[in-house]
């Protein structure tokens, strides 16, 4: 093996564009070689096979995902510490009747302070993240929490509440984007479907234990019974900043950085010491450079500004409508599954039951995706067909309303269980496979940036939605009850179409393969079937061209810094 930066190829050794190293076309014809070598094993490469080859890979990906599990564990004990008595009469007004209850205003304010500091914390982590790395960011986010969940522990008031949901959504917010694209960058093609969408599944994870924590809570009337809970947040942060010190940094944003030695030794940090395939870690480092330099043809910039620029416009609006119609497919309306099985006659504790279960179901449905996407169905395909049978449960909602009054009780019943349902198509679809949608479909380059706009957009049709809702099912304001999910099966039926039209497949090719597919405007519906080649003369010739640009630069700037 050559030294450095120096690889090892057929023709000879070869130079990575190290920023004191840059040489001429020669050396990038090289890259392009070897990165057509690497990029062709990926395309053989079989799940088992990168398994094998990268357990290492895995096992970091995991690790740093799990860091998902918070948000999803606190926002289901925030919504739950409402039917707590002694919550209430801590942080609650008192009503006429003698009872406490937090004010309405307050309740609104705490749920919409996280998602306050979530967007926050998204638009900082297009900056911070790619500028002092992933593991940096990730680490010092842990560290706030470790002290923004002190403040939960200690409130003495519903205002110190809502400081500690706003502090602590903004590392929420970071966590939510820089999760999924360290699962993408330090997987190969066919391990990146599962990666990304296992984020999914921590989501159901959070929620089941804090399910849980709730229900071993009830039988307490002492303050412990929410300071308890809160106080097991820090069961996470811990143990996660330690295992994510000895975690090695994502290979493409150090190839970004022009940092390729260390790039390749953090390559062979996420695979196996016992490779029995052929693979060669110089050609895929050969291959993270030619896409970075390709991308860097394509995109002029790297700011939130450039998202909305040229073919950068179109993959950052169906990221953004790939996490909005999470929630336009009726995902705020099938959260009231346990109102209706109380209306059905259900006891209030066996709530909490069906709620265990439909969280569950959260986790099991990232399994069945993964299953499904063994099998050989694409994103767009899981994505699509989803969303028909979302629109199907919601119509069938929608008309239990007519069911005559007498009847009502078996219609809540029915109701409640379509939602469970409903959750389970979600789940094996449009919830989990977003995740791997918006991780492939933006540019590596503006891929921080490009998600943390798309989920921001989903956190505020989150918003609108969760608003919305309530006034659709409460009695005493529209009192839509069931033909809400006329209105919910309506928008999911937009969603659909758009889908159709604007959804591509990015299932199986590498990122350079997509860069070039958008720049030149493939349609959605043919990009499965479409052959690129991005090592073809002209695509070469324009990665040259823009290397040896940037070779002058570099060695501009050096001279100026000799001379001063």
């Amino acid at each position: 093996m050559a030294h450095n930066s120096d690889v090892e190829t057929p023709d000879g050794p070869l130079h990575f564009p190290e920023q004191d190293q840059l040489k001429d076309s020669e050396s990038m014809k090289e890259v392009i070689n070897s990165a057509k070598r690497a990029s062709d094993k990926e395309h053989k490469m079989t799940l088992l096979q990168g398994i094998k080859l990268y357990p290492k890979a895995v096992a970091w990906s995991v690790l740093i995902s799990t860091c998902i599990c918070m948000e999803g564990y606190d926002v289901c004990l925030l919504s739950n510490f409402y039917a707590f008595a002694q919550f209430n009469q801590k942080y609650g007004e008192q009503l006429a009747d003698g009872s406490y209850q937090v004010p309405a205003r307050w309740q609104a304010g705490l749920s919409n302070g996280a998602n306050v500091g979530e967007i926050i914390g998204l638009f900082i982590n297009g900056w911070v993240s790619e500028r002092f790395g992933y593991r940096y960011t990730v680490m010092t986010c842990l560290t706030l929490i470790i002290g923004f969940t002190a403040i939960f522990f200690t409130a003495q008031s519903v205002i110190d509440l809502q400081v500690a949901e706003i502090l602590c959504g903004i590392p929420w917010g970071v966590f939510q984007t820089l999760t999924i694209t360290y699962a993408s960058e330090v997987c190969p093609v066919a391990l990146r479907g599962y990666l990304t969408t296992y984020v999914n599944f921590c989501w159901g994870l959070g929620q089941v234990i804090g399910i849980g924590v709730i229900k071993s809570m009830l039988p307490r009337t002492d303050e412990w019974a929410y300071r308890i809970p809160y106080a097991l947040q820090w069961m996470w942060p811990v143990p996660l900043l330690l295992g994510i010190m000895l975690a090695p940094e994502s290979p493409w944003w150090l190839v970004r950085k022009g940092k390729i030695e260390q790039a390749k030794r953090a390559l062979l940090r996420l695979t196996s010491l016992n490779r029995e395939t052929d693979f060669d870690a110089d050609e895929t480092i050969a291959m993270m450079v030619h896409t970075t330099a390709l991308e860097e043809k394509i995109t002029k910039g790297a700011s939130y500004l450039d998202c909305f620029k040229g073919t950068d416009r179109r993959r950052t609006e169906i990221v953004c409508m790939v996490w909005a119609i999470q929630n336009l497919s009726g995902n705020s309306f099938s959260g009231y599954s346990t109102y209706f099985l109380e209306q059905a006659g259900l006891e209030p504790s066996k709530a909490y039951d069906f709620a265990l279960g439909q969280y569950g179901i959260n986790m099991a449905g990232v399994f069945g995706a993964w299953f499904l996407m063994t099998l050989g169905f694409g994103r767009r395909s899981l994505y699509l067909y989803g969303l028909c049978g979302l629109c199907a449960m919601l119509f069938i909602m929608g008309f239990l309303g007519l069911v005559p009054e007498a009847h009502k009780k078996e219609s809540s019943l029915a109701t409640g269980s379509i939602m469970l349902i409903w959750a389970m198509f979600y789940q094996l679809s449009v919830g989990t496979v977003c995740y791997s949608l918006v991780a492939e479909l933006s540019t590596r380059r503006l891929q921080i940036k490009t998600i943390v706009l798309g989920r921001n957009c989903y956190n505020i049709v989150g918003i609108i939605c969760s608003v919305l809702t309530p006034y659709m099912l409460n009695p005493g304001a529209w009192n839509w009850g069931n033909y809400t999910g006329f209105f919910w099966a309506g928008i999911c039926f937009l969603c659909i179409i758009y889908t159709y039209f604007r959804l591509p497949e990015p299932a199986g090719r590498t990122f350079a393969e997509l860069d070039l597919l958008f720049e030149r405007g493939v349609s959605a519906r043919k990009f499965k079937e479409t052959d690129v080649d991005v090592f073809d003369e002209t695509v070469a010739s324009n990665v040259i061209q823009n290397y040896e640009a940037k070779a002058e630069v570099m060695h501009s700037e050096k001279r100026l810094g000799s001379t001063s």
